[in-house]
């Protein structure tokens, strides 16, 4: 498959379980991300799918969702590039804070502002919208150029950093954005044209 693009969302990681807001603060997977992680690796090499180089974020959860995944593959020695990035979001004062005692104090209305507005960033934070201006531009230097030579990429990140990615690749606007949920650990395999346009997309779900 020429031209492939294969992004990941890192397992269930500790505080996805607590329902914490995470962003940049760093915590492991959990027993269950661990397993999704594998899974999603197997799904991949039933697939036929064997990547050239990979890329992360410059935290553990993807780094370990991406080990695991090579794994599965039988490529843990992969090139591999991590990078600040692919970071996930960074929801500023939320971060580390429980999401039902975020709503007991700023209000339900503000915290859904936050969480699902495109360009509204929580306090000390980035919007969805501010975390697209990093990933964007380190997509379209370091990555797309590897897929558009005729590779196979593997991307292992975030909910929102892929969320932008998938923003870009598919032409969403950010209302439309807001709304798309990406499964922890379910690989999404996209072949793209030489004009970089999307050709086709699967998801490898169980």
């Amino acid at each position: 498959m020429p031209r492939t693009l294969v992004l990941v969302r890192h397992g269930q990681s500790e505080w996805n379980l607590k329902n914490l807001f995470t962003g940049w603060k760093d915590p492991d997977l959990t027993e269950k991300g661990i397993a999704e992680a594998s899974a999603g690796g197997e799904r991949l090499k039933a697939a036929g799918i064997k990547p050239d180089i990979a890329f992360t974020s410059e935290l553990l959860r993807a780094q370990h969702t991406l080990s695991l995944v090579l794994d599965a593959l039988g490529q843990t020695g992969l090139e591999t590039i991590r990078d600040v990035a692919l970071n996930e979001r960074d929801y500023g004062d939320l971060s580390g804070l429980n999401k039902d005692d975020a709503r007991q104090k700023w209000g339900e209305d503000q915290v859904h502002v936050w969480r699902r507005s495109y360009d509204v960033p929580p306090p000390g934070g980035e919007s969805l919208k501010d975390t697209g201006a990093r990933v964007w531009p380190y997509y379209i230097h370091r990555i797309q150029p590897k897929v558009l030579a005729g590779g196979t990429v593997l991307v292992a990140a975030h909910g929102n950093s892929l969320r932008a990615l998938v923003m870009a690749l598919e032409g969403l606007s950010g209302e439309e954005i807001v709304g798309q949920e990406i499964a922890t650990g379910v690989p999404i395999v996209y072949r793209l044209n030489a004009d970089s346009t999307v050709a086709e997309k699967t998801i490898l779900e169980a």
